[in-house]
């Protein structure tokens, strides 16, 4: 899974950053790995209209192999937040969308467990 992290001019990508952001995506998402091909994350400062107050702003789109991609944006006072509240967020639809299909109400499903020819 590859993953692309880009920032506009007013947010400041350090290589510290974008490690510990990679670690979370990577552990968060690992299950899904072998359904995604590619993230990328998009790190953006906005001025929202109500007092000229500065908000982060994290989207990340996920590129599933032979489907397309899903995106979602979370909004916070800091980089930080926004980036942790938009994996939770891309976790909880990649659940939603993958999770089911491998996973049935927590436990391998009987067509996945290997074959048992012993009587």
């Amino acid at each position: 899974m590859e993953i692309q992290i880009s920032t506009d001019k007013n947010v400041h990508g350090g290589e510290h950053l974008i490690q510990r952001l990679e670690a979370e995506l990577q552990s968060t998402l690992a299950r899904f790995s072998g359904h995604l091909t590619r993230l990328e994350v998009h790190l953006s400062d906005e001025v929202s209209t109500g007092g000229g107050v500065a908000d982060r702003r994290c989207v990340i789109e996920a590129r599933p192999e032979g489907k397309p991609a899903v995106a979602v944006t979370h909004h916070a006072g800091s980089v930080d937040e926004a980036c942790h509240g938009a994996v939770r967020k891309l976790e909880s639809v990649l659940e939603s969308k993958y999770g089911r299909t491998d996973h049935r109400k927590g436990g391998e499903s009987i067509r996945h467990m290997p074959e048992n020819n012993s009587r």
